[in-house]
């Protein structure tokens, strides 16, 4: 049997990486002699920069960088020749200008200015800004790559990106003389003027990204994703209409056309999205799609006997096109097997697909957490050890 091992993070307890060499483990032990191809994902959040490097065999560097309150964290940067990405992520790249040589940079902005490096306390995105993410782009750039990828999943912030354009020498004027260093949503009211750097064009941007909401109205950032990061139910209607004030002052101040804040996808990651495209022309590339060829999941799909993916939590969005969700969907189309390991199940699994619940009854969360390790290595052995046996599994 050969098995497909492709698992995301498990929230606040195992990074991507750290599930799939759990389960690897549990699987050999449980089969041994069986081949096991071993392939973390990420949605575009935590693992981004370190999965799609690692994949591309390209190498990481760690810069200490500013979270998105400030505080310095370790933060990875990955560099890959364009020669090692797959063609059908170049394709979606669209950067044909690339020789073989050059090299890509890869940035994950969770890395810098992610939600998950914030405890409870410190998740308020009318206080965070993206400073971080622009020094990891700042590094990229003066390390000679010729284009950058963003993965924005899991960000902390709500800011436009401004964080990140002061990083790249754009300057936020609160008077003729005084800047903000890190703008935030707090102090936009004191923002009167936004004044481009004159030099130090980046290379050509394109952001992973599958949100499709705009920047503002029904569906955009504030409304939608701000009370995820902290935002309380009566600020949202202020920090939409800061929003909408700062889009129009950077707009003018970039030259961008005027509707660009209504367009899909410029309210993925509080606006970061707007930010760089109206900054610096950033395209958009579909999140998902660009993983899945990055990866070779097609291929590595077809070669599996059976696969086994997972996260955290199981639910709706588990199933809306990303991470583990896409897999699926890849998997079930292809008729192949597929396990699915959780922690918390929120809905019964499709046709096709096998759940398994890995806490155990009555283990409360930080406890559930704390033992995540344990409990998935032990529920892998469970659906698998009976082949010792009997030559079938148990799902």
């Amino acid at each position: 049997m050969r098995a497909l091992i492709a698992l995301d993070k498990f929230k606040d307890a195992l990074s991507a990486r750290e599930a799939c060499a759990v389960v690897d483990e549990a699987l050999g032990a449980a089969q041994p002699g069986g081949a096991r191809d071993v392939c973390p994902l990420t949605d575009g959040g935590e693992g981004f920069a370190e999965i799609l490097t690692a994949a591309a065999g390209g190498r990481c560097e760690v810069r200490a960088v500013a979270d998105a309150r400030g505080h310095r964290v370790e933060a990875k940067l990955g560099f890959v020749a364009w020669r090692q990405v797959p063609i059908a992520a170049r394709r979606l790249l669209a950067l044909g200008t690339l020789r073989e040589n050059d090299l890509l940079g890869v940035v994950g902005m969770a890395e810098a200015s992610g939600l998950a490096l914030l405890p409870a306390g410190l998740r308020d995105p009318w206080q965070t800004a993206s400073v971080g993410t622009g020094e990891l782009l700042r590094r990229a750039a003066d390390a000679g790559v010729k284009a950058i990828v963003l993965g924005v999943g899991g960000s902390a912030t709500h800011d436009l990106g401004f964080g990140a354009l002061a990083a790249l020498g754009w300057q936020f004027y609160r008077n003729a003389v005084d800047t903000v260093a890190a703008p935030s949503p707090a102090t936009w009211p004191q923002i009167v003027a936004i004044v481009p750097p004159t030099g130090g064009r980046l290379p050509p941007i394109r952001i992973a990204c599958d949100v499709q909401n705009p920047l503002v109205g029904e569906r955009g950032a504030a409304r939608v994703y701000a009370p995820q990061k902290g935002c309380r139910a009566e600020d949202v209607a202020a920090l939409e209409a800061g929003t909408l004030r700062m889009a129009e002052m950077l707009a003018e101040a970039a030259q961008a056309p005027t509707d660009l804040w209504l367009r899909p996808g410029m309210g993925a990651a509080g606006g970061m999205a707007y930010g760089l495209a109206a900054a610096t022309g950033a395209l958009l590339v579909p999140g998902a799609e660009l993983v899945s060829a990055w990866l070779a999941l097609d291929a590595r799909i077809d070669a599996a006997d059976i696969v086994l993916t997972g996260e955290g939590r199981f639910d709706a969005s588990s199933l809306e096109g990303k991470g583990p969700g896409a897999l699926v969907a890849q998997a079930r189309a292809r008729g192949k097997a597929v396990h699915f390991f959780a922690g918390a199940v929120a809905i019964a699994a499709p046709v096709g697909v096998t759940l398994h619940v890995i806490t155990p009854t009555g283990q409360r969360m930080p406890e559930a957490l704390a033992a995540c390790r344990e409990n998935l290595g032990a529920a892998v052995q469970a659906a698998f050890a009976p082949a010792l046996v009997s030559g079938c599994g148990r799902g």
